[in-house]
């Protein structure tokens, strides 16, 4: 009797008092909650080639003390799979009883000939590693990831929700021994979508533009140089690269200077490249008409400092000039005078009207303003305004650069430089599209084809001869800008530049080649980037099929800079 009433207290504790208790206890043994992986979705360009996708990858481990044969003999049978000397993997297995780490990230055809070998003590484990086929050509724009799948820079940083597939965790019942009831499992619990993030960039475009750049970069001693090709109708890149780049599938073994966009990352000031935008305000404002005519001496003082051309040594003063000559001749005098017609306080409102010191909104991480001098210093000080009209004194970014010339090509609209084009699934479905700014009106068309037309006569017969192609009408515009000191004043280094709009007939498609601080007497925007651009838009008019707009003469009856090829 006393041991019945025992095993019923016993009970009545069991099943009132602590039921919840043990509930809680049974479920955490019983059900676990499973998210399974997921990979991430691939990147493709604009015609469907891969830029990245997930693969399986296998780390090896070793636990010699299961070894049942010398570790001499398994390292002898390991070592030409892996990749080391038998006599690292020997001093390896010698370094520890269990778990140590062999070789990471092998792909599954070597994990497949481990594992033909039979070797007990060897253990193969399975994780999802991610590939970048196209290797340096996309780094710049695709970035990369790290061990826990993060996206570190690029569009794997800036679309981490987009290329990440949405999974929710799913409570699970289990055996005793911890493995999964089959029949407990939801229908569709592992079912992958399809869908693909598509660029905007096209691979052709891109290795063309990367190979001429490379040429360019090596032949002159750069620091690093950079192309970018847009459409003007709406902003979409169809090439980003960068010189030096990176191998995003290694990417631990690069300097960490070459991994950031410095597209959109280091502003700088442009030089003579943005003399158009400048003439561009001047017409639009009525301040300047197409035919005004200005003095170039060669050289002036403005607020007591010395203002000159960048060949007044061997040119001097050129006299009267029009608009269009201040431009092909990149008069630096002739465009401070211009750019005096304009009252400072509406010259300053144009700059920001402008978006200067204001990111451009493209869709890639990491984007730094460029800076332009308070209102009160550049109103202030005629010198400011002087060094403004020829492109110095203020910074922006080459990304900023290519969109303030795509908007004369696009008549005047401003349009928001992108790389995504949407997510898209393998039949070519659209699911989701990015949704871009409206386009904001600058300048009137009428402003914008003029300055087009004057930018025409650089490459005609001015510093742009060298991006000349038969048959067909580009407009351009050279830079060469001396590099701020970082104690103050300016080095001897440049940054040269050279900026295109082609067809000038119906513009499209904008060019923009900047190359870091070339070496040699000859470095200047008309000999280190304007031969770049000219191969770029050579590629451009085979991948788009673009007809000339007049016929193209005989090989012996065109110009040196025309014949001249990369």
């Amino acid at each position: 009797m006393l041991s019945g009433l025992g095993l019923a207290v016993n009970l009545f504790r069991l099943q009132v008092l602590e039921a919840p208790t043990l509930q809680e206890r049974a479920r955490q043994q019983q059900q676990i909650a499973l998210r399974p992986f997921v990979p991430r979705r691939p990147i493709v360009d604009r015609q469907g080639n891969v830029l990245a996708i997930d693969r399986p990858a296998y780390t090896l481990y070793a636990h010699p003390m299961l070894f049942k044969q010398p570790q001499e003999a398994i390292a002898e049978q390991l070592a030409p799979i892996v990749g080391k000397s038998v006599s690292d993997l020997t001093k390896l297995f010698r370094s520890g009883d269990s778990g140590i780490e062999i070789a990471y990230a092998l792909a599954e055809d070597v994990a497949n000939r481990i594992s033909a070998l039979n070797l007990d003590g060897l253990e193969l484990n399975e994780h999802p590693q991610r590939l970048y086929p196209q290797r340096d050509l996309f780094a710049t724009v695709v970035g990369y990831v790290n061990t826990d799948r993060q996206g570190q820079a690029g569009i794997e940083y800036g679309q981490q929700g987009i290329l990440e597939r949405p999974m929710q965790a799913v409570d699970l019942n289990r055996t005793g021994d911890g493995s999964i009831i089959p029949d407990r499992i939801p229908s569709g619990f592992v079912r992958q979508d399809d869908l693909r993030l598509q660029l905007t960039l096209d691979s052709r475009l891109q290795r063309v533009a990367g190979l001429a750049l490379r040429q360019q970069v090596a032949q002159f001693g750069a620091k690093r140089g950079a192309v970018m090709v847009m459409d003007d109708r709406d902003g979409s890149l169809l090439a980003m690269v960068t010189e030096p780049s990176y191998d995003p599938n290694r990417y631990y073994e690069f300097d960490l200077e070459r991994l950031p966009n410095w597209m959109l990352s280091d502003p700088y000031e442009p030089g003579s490249t943005f003399k158009p935008i400048n003439v561009a305000i001047a017409l639009e404002t009525g301040a300047v008409g197409p035919d005004d005519v200005f003095d170039d001496p060669g050289q002036i003082q403005v607020g007591g400092w010395s203002v000159q051309n960048n060949d007044f040594d061997e040119r001097g003063g050129r006299g009267a000039l029009s608009v269009t000559e201040i431009v092909q001749y990149s008069s630096n005098v002739g465009m401070v005078r211009m750019m005096q017609q304009l009252q400072p306080e509406l010259y300053y409102d144009w700059i920001k009207r402008l978006g200067l010191g204001q990111p451009v909104g493209i869709d890639l991480p990491f984007e730094t303003p460029g800076q332009i001098k308070a209102r009160e210093q550049f109103t202030g000080a005629a010198i400011e305004r002087a060094t403004t009209a020829f492109g110095q004194g203020f910074t922006l970014t080459p990304i900023q650069l290519l969109q303030l010339h795509g908007m004369l090509a696009n008549r005047g609209q401003l349009v928001t430089p992108h790389v995504v084009r949407g997510l898209f699934s393998t039949d070519g479905t659209l699911h989701w599209r990015p949704t871009l700014p409206t386009p904001r009106s600058i300048v009137r068309p009428e402003v914008a084809q003029a300055v087009i037309h004057m930018m025409e006569a650089v490459v005609q017969d001015g510093t742009g001869k060298a991006a000349q192609i038969p048959g067909y009408r580009i407009a351009g515009k050279t830079g060469t800008a001396q590099k701020a000191s970082p104690n103050g004043g300016y080095s001897d280094a440049r940054i040269t530049s050279f900026v295109s709009t082609f067809p000038v007939e119906h513009p499209r498609y904008t060019v923009l080649v900047v190359v870091d601080e070339p070496q040699g007497d000859n470095a200047f925007g008309s000999t280190v980037a304007a031969p770049v651009a000219k191969a770029v838009m050579e590629a451009l008019i085979s991948i788009e099929r673009i007809p000339p707009t007049r016929p193209i003469p005989p090989a012996d009856e065109r110009s040196p800079a025309a014949n001249t090829i990369p």
